[in-house]
């Protein structure tokens, strides 16, 4: 039987997937190398006298109106700020996306950021998977095939990382990765199939996502999308 992930392990482990890219990620460019990211603050109510483009596709209260596009409300202030410059610097690819942020300034970026990140997040389901193969690859990962838990950089209830600020590990850039809980199905799987086929390389941390994807099968991506889901 597979041991569960201890919780004060999973900043640990994150860390040294991090630390394990080293000189392999730096040799494939353009991306962005978050290890070294600070957090990034704004103006939230700035940010909200600037997002009526936004909530056509992520709501105006940063729940997504389609099942393709992500939840924002509730992110990482950074996470988001990230990826609107990796969009505006074309390292990110969308035909949607690219247009809406090319105008875009850094202060835009930061108080749009701050503001989606204000926004309570989507309330958790009534009911939770706890037995399905979603839940043992998101909470314990599968070894032998070369898949981490994904708590270890996503939370435990998927609404972020909370680091042990005592230990003495290396940390990554927290900050830059994603909650996951609620993020509709179709969003997930359609992120995970992007990992798994090499065409999401945007950044170090996407590195580090080709890397568990390439070890997914179909089956695992649906069921982890459809647990993420359940959240």
């Amino acid at each position: 039987m597979t041991r569960p992930l201890r919780r004060h392990h999973a900043p640990f482990l994150a860390a040294l997937a991090c630390a394990a890219l080293g000189v392999a990620v730096a040799a494939n460019a353009p991306f962005e190398d978050l290890r070294s990211q600070p957090p990034i603050h704004g103006d939230a109510a700035a940010g909200a006298a600037k997002a009526a483009t936004c909530a056509a596709c992520h709501g105006a209260d940063g729940i997504a109106i389609a099942p393709t596009f992500p939840n924002l409300a509730g992110q990482s202030a950074t996470y988001l700020y990230v990826q609107l410059r990796e969009f505006r610097n074309d390292t990110r690819v969308s035909a949607v996306m690219q247009p809406l942020v090319a105008d875009l300034g850094d202060q835009d970026m930061r108080d749009l950021a701050a503001h989606f990140a204000s926004l309570p997040g989507k309330p958790a389901a009534a009911v939770q998977q706890t037995s399905s193969r979603g839940y043992a690859l998101y909470h314990d990962g599968d070894p032998g095939a070369g898949v981490p838990a994904c708590q270890g950089c996503h939370g435990v209830d998927g609404r972020g990382p909370r680091p042990d600020i005592t230990s003495t590990a290396p940390h990554p850039a927290w900050s830059t990765f994603p909650a996951l809980a609620g993020q509709d199905t179709l969003y997930v799987l359609a992120q995970l199939q992007a990992y798994h086929a090499g065409t999401r390389a945007d950044s170090s941390n996407d590195k580090v996502m080709q890397g568990v994807a390439q070890n997914l099968s179909d089956a695992d991506m649906q069921a982890l999308a459809d647990y993420i889901s359940s959240q």
